[in-house]
């Protein structure tokens, strides 16, 4: 669904379902009856209000593209004003202000290329990703797709029933432990390099569109390394995020 030309607004979102994701995230299920649908890689911003009055705004990757439905993986920071609320405090049957859909720069389009696309993840950075390897499946599009999701433990995978199910003919997904890795794997355990990022994506010839998304220093230290490695910066997008 095309909805980049819609302008954004605020809708009131009931929580259907809250539960844990990773041992520091949640996963938000939210009915939001006015949502037009969004694009995969958009975000929302999520307004908390005070009983004083008092209002604090953060954004948020969209994990579906599903008109009148949003799902949210939210992070939790210790120092954060509103992801520890959305972590533990909230039930269903709450109510939200979301506003969106916002963003038009790093979405995928079904149909618009039929270039190869890689995706590289870190931690939660993976939200947006997710959506767009989900919307590639479910518009079967030809294109190739392959993600390198950069992750601690597999305890801290981001929708990972869902990405097991997605892997295969139509997305290629490759895991790198830094902390732990399940029992009987066989790859390395630790920090991404630039040499596992150079064997686990794909080549710099075949020119493919590349989808970055993690925190500030993870995001900057991988697009180094795609651009020494002979990537072309016309063809790599990223998100990034700090401690908000």
């Amino acid at each position: 669904m095309r909805t980049r030309h819609r302008r954004p607004a605020w809708h009131v979102a009931t929580v259907v379902e809250t539960r844990p994701e990773t041992p520091n995230s949640a996963r938000l299920v939210l009915d939001v009856p006015t949502w037009p649908g969004n694009e995969a890689g958009t975000h929302v911003d999520v307004r908390l209000t005070a009983p004083d009055g008092y209002q604090t705004t953060r954004s948020y990757s969209v994990a579906t593209s599903e008109p009148g439905k949003v799902v949210l993986g939210i992070d939790e920071l210790p120092d954060g004003e509103v992801s520890p609320f959305l972590v533990r405090e909230v039930r269903a049957g709450d109510t939200l202000e979301i506003r969106g859909p916002l963003g038009s720069y790093f979405v995928w389009r079904a149909g618009q290329s039929d270039r190869p696309v890689q995706l590289i993840a870190g931690g939660s950075g993976v939200v947006p990703l997710f959506a767009m390897a989900a919307a590639h499946a479910a518009a079967s599009d030809p294109s190739q797709f392959r993600l390198l999701y950069s992750v601690r433990t597999p305890a801290h995978v981001y929708f990972r029933d869902e990405l097991a199910a997605l892997a295969g003919p139509s997305l290629a997904v490759d895991y790198i432990y830094t902390r732990q890795a399940p029992p009987g794997w066989a790859g390395m355990v630790g920090r991404l390099t630039k040499d596992s990022l150079a064997s686990t994506t794909i080549a710099p010839h075949q020119r493919a569109r590349i989808f970055v998304c993690g925190s500030t220093a993870f995001a900057e230290t991988v697009v180094t390394w795609l651009l020494e490695l002979g990537h072309s910066a016309r063809d790599i997008l990223t998100e990034r995020f700090g401690g908000l």
